[in-house]
């Protein structure tokens, strides 16, 4: 199984820092603001996925798929 486990209820930012190649991830799945400067470090610290996906209205579902398909355990 994999050994890149993701805890959704942890930032965007904690999320990015501990696992670098989510950030590129999340931009394709339409979090595209996470490349703008300074968003990560700001916004991302409180933001989490689930948070994103609703206010984009991404279907967590689809992102939680995505991330298991890149090898990612999502809790």
């Amino acid at each position: 199984m994999s050994d890149k486990s993701l805890d959704l209820s942890k930032s965007v930012y904690d999320l990015c820092k501990d696992n670098p190649e989510l950030k590129q991830l999340l931009y394709d799945l339409g979090f595209t603001d996470i490349t703008k400067a300074g968003m990560l470090s700001t916004a991302g610290r409180f933001m989490t996925i689930e948070k994103g996906a609703a206010i984009r209205k991404i279907d967590l579902e689809k992102i939680k798929g995505t991330l298991r398909d890149n090898g990612y355990t999502v809790d």
